[in-house]
């Protein structure tokens, strides 16, 4: 499921987006930004359904071996521990999965089966498979392991992979690493005996809720925001100021006033790691200093008020 820290960086980039386009229309931005939060699960689904159509794939190079006029040993009775592999096919059995695929018609795999092709060929000549397909011992624990690890070293490292999903949405770039983390997540949880359900995109409703509220509160305050980070910055033009850093000073400040039950520590610390991976080498100190400066004035002057003990 998506986390606090992902949905912060999802309104992040539509604020930017939305000053850069010079777009005043709230609405319009807010469904775009929901639009790329829900597409994330199609990616979500995406690489789980991959698992199921290599080993489908392997399965069906496997039949069409031992139809070979000169079929040798190991065509007619072929090693079939991968199309055996107990999750992959619990996978495959999934209602879950199979309902959401043809509710969203995600025929990713069937229009675009050369990447299948790809991701086969790369699991057949790697060490990772040949070392399961000797193992003799067979179970649920193996298998799971051999998954985990194809995903891991295989699926989620694959460049090919990355600029097709990249080119079918461009939101998907930074999408990528947290949906593979999800991925492996999904698949560590999962029981030998249990059903294979997906995941939820959301942990509850106040997550779901976070994302318009921290949006169009960040948005509608602005002018009123960008005063008082120009306060606490008496020596830096606001020109300076780099644009994501304004836009992660905005958006915590937001979370100052509107969010009780989030400490004012946690949102700092929060804004100065997003700084770390979208901003310049500076933005983190830049951003603790100035956050450290306005959450103590907006204490004093009773602006920021919090449920619950030590959420300060």
């Amino acid at each position: 499921m998506i986390n606090r820290r992902h949905i912060r960086v999802k309104v992040m980039q539509s604020v930017y987006a939305m000053l850069q386009s010079h777009n005043d229309d709230i609405i319009r931005e807010e469904k775009f930004l929901k639009h790329s939060v829900l597409k994330m699960f199609d990616l979500y689904v995406l690489n789980i359904q991959l698992l199921v159509e290599v080993q489908k794939l392997a399965a069906k190079k496997m039949a069409l071996s031992k139809k070979k006029i000169l079929a040798t040993a190991a065509d007619l009775k072929p090693n079939t521990k991968f199309i055996d592999n107990k999750l992959i096919n619990t996978i495959a059995e999934s209602v879950s999965l199979e309902g959401y695929i043809e509710l969203n018609n995600l025929r990713n795999w069937e229009e675009n089966d050369e990447y299948v092709k790809i991701i086969f060929d790369e699991l057949q000549q790697s060490d990772l498979y040949k070392k399961y397909l000797a193992t003799e011992e067979d179970s649920s624990k193996i298998d799971k392991a051999f998954v985990l690890d194809f995903f891991r070293e295989i699926i989620a490292p694959n460049e090919k992979l990355a600029e097709y999903y990249e080119d079918k949405m461009i939101s998907w770039v930074d999408d990528i690493p947290f949906v593979n983390t999800w991925v492996v997540k999904t698949l560590s949880k999962q029981k030998a005996t249990g059903l294979f359900v997906l995941g939820s995109l959301y942990k509850d409703k106040d997550d779901e809720d976070f994302v318009s509220q921290l949006f169009r509160k960040t948005v509608l305050k602005q002018a009123e925001y960008e005063q008082y980070v120009e306060d606490k910055t008496p020596n830096w033009e606001s020109d300076r100021i780099a644009e994501i850093d304004m836009i992660l000073i905005k958006m915590s400040i937001t979370e100052f006033m509107n969010f009780p039950s989030i400490p004012t520590r946690v949102t700092i610390n929060e804004y100065i790691e997003i700084s770390k991976d979208y901003s310049t080498a500076k933005s983190s100190y830049f951003i603790n200093g100035v956050l450290d400066k306005i959450s103590k004035e907006f204490i004093a002057n009773e602006k920021i008020v919090k449920i619950g003990r030590g959420l300060i």
